[in-house]
C-alpha cells in the first residue's frame, strides 16, 4: 500500500532561496509520473505470489484468510479468483479492514487495471488505480493476471496522497500530509522520527547543492527509499527522482506548490 506513499509524499527544501518559496502545500502531478522496474506476480495451481512485494508473499488463493507476517500494514490477507482475468485480494489488522485491490487484464492480457481502496490505522481511506503493461510473453497457465508488469500511469489518486505541507527552517524541514504522517529533521544526515506511517520509523535529509536535497526514509534502521529533489528558479515547481529500494523500482515526479 505504502509504495505509493513512499512515491509521492517527498519534499523539497534550498538554501538560497527565501524561507518562503519552501513553506505550504504541495501537490504532486500524478500524471507526470515516469517509472522503471517491473512488478511480478502468479496465481497458479491454487496459490497466489506477489514476488515483487516488499517484502515477497505467497498464501493460497482459496478466498479464506492467511496470516501475514512480512507487512506493516496488514496482518491478514484474503485473495480470491473472480475469473480468469481478475483477482480481488483484501486485507486486515487487528482484525480491522485494511484495504482491497482489485486486479483485472484487459486487450487480450497485455494490460492490468490495479484498483486499490485502502484504510490507515488512523482510518483514513486511500484510493487509486495503476495501470501496467505486460513484458514478455504470459504465462501458460494460471490466471492471466500472471506475469511481469510494467507500470504506465496513476489515476484516480485521492487527494490525501497528493498533497503535503511544509515548514521549512534555516537548518531543517518540519512535515505533514492528509494522512496525519508528520517529521521534523535537521539537513545534518542523522536519523530522525517518522510518525503515522507504520511502515516508515525514520527520515534523515541531507543538502546536495544549492537547490536539492536527499531524503532517505528508513524501516527499522534500514533504507527504504531515496528521493532526490530539485526545486525549479521559480519555487513554484520541484523534479522528484525515487529510488524504492525495497521493489528495486524508481520513479520521476513533477510537484506544483498551491
Amino acid at each position: 500500500m505504502r509504495k505509493l506513499l513512499l512515491m509521492l509524499l517527498v519534499f523539497l527544501a534550498v538554501p538560497g532561496f527565501a524561507q518562503k518559496e519552501f513553506d505550504g502545500t504541495w501537490r504532486v502531478n500524478v500524471q507526470s509520473g515516469e517509472f522503471k522496474g517491473h512488478d511480478r506476480y502468479a496465481l497458479q495451481d491454487g496459490v497466489w505470489h506477489c514476488y515483487t512485494c516488499g517484502p515477497e508473499i505467497t498464501i493460497k488463493a482459496d478466498g479464506k484468510p492467511h496470516k501475514v507476517s512480512s507487512s506493516p500494514y496488514y496482518d491478514t490477507a484474503t485473495v480470491r479468483e473472480v475469473d480468469d482475468h481478475t483477482v480481488e485480494i483484501t486485507s486486515e489488522k487487528n482484525g480491522k479492514p485494511a484495504g482491497t485491490n482489485k486486479m483485472t487484464t484487459s486487450d487480450g492480457g497485455k494490460v492490468l487495471a490495479s484498483q486499490g481502496v485502502f484504510i490507515t490505522d488512523n482510518g483514513q481511506q486511500i484510493s487509486m488505480t495503476t495501470v501496467y503493461d505486460r513484458v514478455g510473453e504470459a504465462p501458460a497457465s494460471g490466471n492471466k493476471v500472471s506475469g511481469t508488469w510494467q507500470q504506465r500511469k496513476l489515476e484516480n489518486a485521492s487527494e490525501n496522497i497528493t498533497k503535503v505541507t511544509y515548514k521549512a527552517s534555516e537548518d531543517g524541514l518540519a512535515m505533514s500530509d492528509l494522512l496525519g504522517d508528520s517529521y521534523d529533521a535537521k539537513f545534518d544526515g542523522k536519523d530522525y522520527p517518522y510518525k503515522g506511517d507504520p511502515g516508515t520509523s525514520s527520515v534523515s535529509l541531507k543538502k546536495i547543492d544549492a537547490n536539492t536535497i536527499e531524503e532517505t526514509d528508513k524501516r527499522n534502521g534500514k533504507a527504504i527509499s531515496v528521493s532526490r529533489m530539485t526545486v525549479a528558479a521559480d519555487g513554484k515547481t520541484m523534479k522528484i527522482a525515487v529510488q524504492d529500494k525495497l521493489r528495486n523500482q524508481s520513479a520521476n515526479w513533477t510537484a506544483e506548490k498551491e
